[in-house]
């Protein structure tokens, strides 16, 4: 179980790098308007957020890699933690989607580093 939860927390923070790179560079193109659903406008117009919701993704990613690579649970479960917080409100006030998409296996990795410790 140990190396699924390894494996897990890894895959959470591939995701959230994915995302600091679709919302801070890729925004105003196609892969990130094709996220986001925007026009090119509205794209321009919120570029700012989304590259300041990037950054927020970008430390998600490297508090779980500092996790995987100091071996701390603690800072693995923090991480999770703040990966499914992020990712029930981010259901809650934008969009349901952020629920599978970063709650999910958020959760499912934190589940399978508890039942690893």
């Amino acid at each position: 179980m140990d190396t699924v939860a390894l494996i897990l927390i890894g895959l959470v923070a591939a995701l959230h790098l994915y995302f600091l790179v679709l919302e801070m560079f890729l925004w105003q193109r196609p892969p990130g308007r094709a996220l986001s659903g925007f026009d090119a406008d509205t794209a321009r117009l919120t570029a700012t957020l989304a590259a300041n919701q990037g950054l927020y993704n970008g430390f998600l990613a490297a508090g779980l890699v500092w996790g995987l690579v100091i071996g701390s649970l603690a800072t693995q479960v923090f991480f999770l933690v703040c990966v499914i917080v992020a990712g029930v409100f981010g259901a809650a006030t934008a969009n349901r989607r952020i629920l599978l998409a970063q709650a999910l296996p958020g959760a499912l990795a934190l589940g399978a580093a508890l039942l690893a410790a």
